[in-house]
């Protein structure tokens, strides 16, 4: 039997050892997850990297999140209008994956499983793992998004969840020439812009700052909304303001920026722009291949007609002989 006080020297050991397994315990966590931290940051700068020459600094300024927050945001409208709904704060309005399902549905033509419709946690990261199981399932690679970050509202993870989205159903399967994807809308943003006076389309950024590319792009192809000659170069607001309300008003173009947040900013975001420049690609492009099918159509009855007249002719000779 031990006294009372061994007893308390025991218990004080134990303690003691409790205490070192506690801290050790909790050192490794903390440092497995300042390595996934840091490893997400790593893989999130080098992609960026990849999309264009991009300045460290600007990565780190809030500018560009809520530029992509509030294009992303009228980009997914624009969309889940075509369902009767929509929403007003992307890292909320798709924790629970409803909202997130029905967006994959809108934009695919396809129907996804059947959703959860609990409330519990549970619930929620069910949904969008189905969500983050189709949009794999489409070749999309998700680089360090899980389904508990969006169910938890993790801000940066939903915007970057959207761009995979919107990549892969936007500006993936553009395809100019032998150029495809981000290449291949530059391209045609330059095949279109190119003719214009003080458009020089490079990037998606700078290149836009002033306007002037946007009403190019417009007066491409509706030259009866803009007159091109009456714009000024150093007047991007109006510039931007002017393209900004007739994509909306006559190409059901949803207004996705402010034009402050492209002149009062040293590098608009690339993200924020390439989603609604696509948009005009999507509204032009589908016009011009219909245009094209629908000469294409007429070729071939002028063929079929002429070959009916020289019919016709042949057969009249005929009867003459």
């Amino acid at each position: 039997m031990l006294t009372q006080v061994e007893n308390r020297k025991v218990t004080q050991v134990e303690n003691r050892r409790v205490t070192q397994v506690e801290s050790h315990i909790t050192t490794q966590m903390e440092e497995s997850l300042h390595y996934n931290h840091h490893n997400y940051e790593y893989e999130l700068q080098e992609y960026m990297l990849q999309e264009d020459d991009w300045d460290r600094d600007l990565l780190l300024d809030p500018a560009w999140e809520q530029q992509q927050r509030k294009t992303f945001t009228a980009w997914c409208n624009s969309h889940l209008r075509k369902a009767g709904t929509q929403i007003e704060n992307i890292e909320d309005d798709f924790r629970n994956g409803l909202k997130l399902m029905l967006l994959l549905e809108v934009i695919s033509g396809e129907r996804l499983s059947k959703p959860d419709q609990g409330k519990m946690r549970f619930h929620k990261i069910a949904n969008v793992n189905k969500a983050l199981d189709y949009i794999a399932g489409k070749g999309v690679k998700l680089v360090s998004i899980g389904a508990e970050e969006i169910v938890d509202g993790n801000a940066k993870m939903t915007l970057g969840m959207i761009w995979t989205i919107i990549l892969r159903f936007a500006i993936q399967d553009i395809s100019i020439e032998e150029t495809s994807a981000k290449e291949g809308l530059l391209l045609w943003c330059q095949r279109k812009t190119g003719p214009y006076k003080n458009v020089n389309v490079q990037n998606f950024h700078t290149s836009w700052k002033d306007g002037l590319a946007l009403c190019a792009l417009i007066h491409r192809h509706r030259p009866d909304l803009i007159d091109y000659s009456k714009l000024q170069k150093d007047d991007a607001l109006y510039n931007l303001n002017l393209a900004f309300e007739i994509a909306e008003k006559e190409l059901d173009i949803p207004k996705m920026l402010d034009p402050e947040d492209i002149v009062n900013t040293p590098k608009p975001d690339q993200r924020a722009l390439m989603t609604y420049v696509s948009c005009f690609y999507h509204a032009f492009a589908g016009a011009e291949q219909a245009e094209m099918a629908a000469n294409r159509i007429c070729k071939i009855l002028g063929v079929n007609q002429e070959n009916e007249n020289s019919m016709a002719d042949y057969e009249k000779l005929a009867s003459e002989l």
